[in-house]
């Protein structure tokens, strides 16, 4: 996919889906250091007795490595803007969901909250994205649509800056947000976050998504990573110089967007 390919549909979809984006090799050690931590045999699923095992602080080499290849950090610097992102090495908590009869608890529809005020006890989310640049998800497993794959609202991301509008800087819990968030998106169509080893989905932070039940045969082994910004978004820029993420905010609050905005329009929501 070329960079004018790339931009267009993020700011269309959300999301884009990089295939091969992490190596072979480095995709297949992550996933075996995850086998370990769950403590599971991945040839005897009677093994499997959980539907959900969350596995955190893999900071080993494969995981510093999976979010740090060139063709990633050029699709950082494509979405978010060079020098406006942070690398990472590690991809923080996976969810790695097993064939279970048991239903989970975690699959409503949302975005992912960024910041937690001080008594708060759960997460928040404000116009400006704050600590978030980027949702991603990184596969190291094959998943198919009966592998529990991560449902995605397609173009949600633009119903969702009206949403937080009223909330302002200080931005709202998912647990506020939920409803509308809920309403807001209902119109849009579903993609599911299928794929191979070592692909890796680029969604806006206010992609409205939500995990599912597993009933397919093989576990599914994926990380959830937020890509963190080096400064906050910026919805106002006297150069004009906005990034994609923040062209599709200004687009769902119907802003114009002045100059080239990455494909090709220039225009401001539709």
């Amino acid at each position: 996919m070329d960079d004018t390919t790339l931009v267009s549909r993020f700011l269309r979809d959300g999301f884009v889906k990089l295939e091969g984006a992490v190596a072979p090799r480095v995709a297949a050690d992550c996933a075996r250091l995850l086998w370990r931590e769950t403590g599971c045999d991945p040839d005897d699923p009677s093994t499997w007795t959980r539907p959900v095992h969350w596995v955190g602080g893999m900071a080993q080499g494969p995981f510093a490595a999976a979010p740090n290849s060139p063709f990633l950090h050029h699709a950082y610097d494509l979405l978010v803007g060079a020098g406006r992102w942070e690398p990472r090495y590690s991809l923080g908590t996976f969810p790695l969901r097993f064939p279970h009869e048991e239903e989970p608890d975690d699959a409503g529809w949302h975005i992912e909250g960024s910041y937690l005020p001080e008594g708060e006890s759960w997460y928040f989310t404000n116009l400006r994205s704050r600590d978030r640049a980027l949702l991603m998800l990184f596969l190291f497993s094959e998943v198919g649509e009966e592998d529990a794959p991560t449902r995605i609202r397609v173009g949600s991301h633009l119903d969702v800056p009206k949403v937080l509008e009223k909330y302002g800087e200080d931005g709202a819990s998912g647990l506020t947000l939920a409803p509308d968030l809920v309403a807001a998106s209902d119109h849009r169509p579903l993609a599911l976050a299928t794929g191979s080893p070592g692909d890796v989905f680029l969604c806006h932070p206010f992609l409205v998504h939500a995990a599912q039940p597993h009933h397919g045969a093989r576990p599914r082994f994926m990380a959830q990573p937020p890509l963190l910004p080096a400064a906050p978004y910026e919805l106002e820029r006297a150069d004009g110089a906005y990034s994609p993420v923040e062209i599709a905010i200004r687009r769902g609050l119907g802003r114009e967007t002045p100059g080239p905005d990455g494909d090709g329009t220039g225009g401001s929501a539709g």
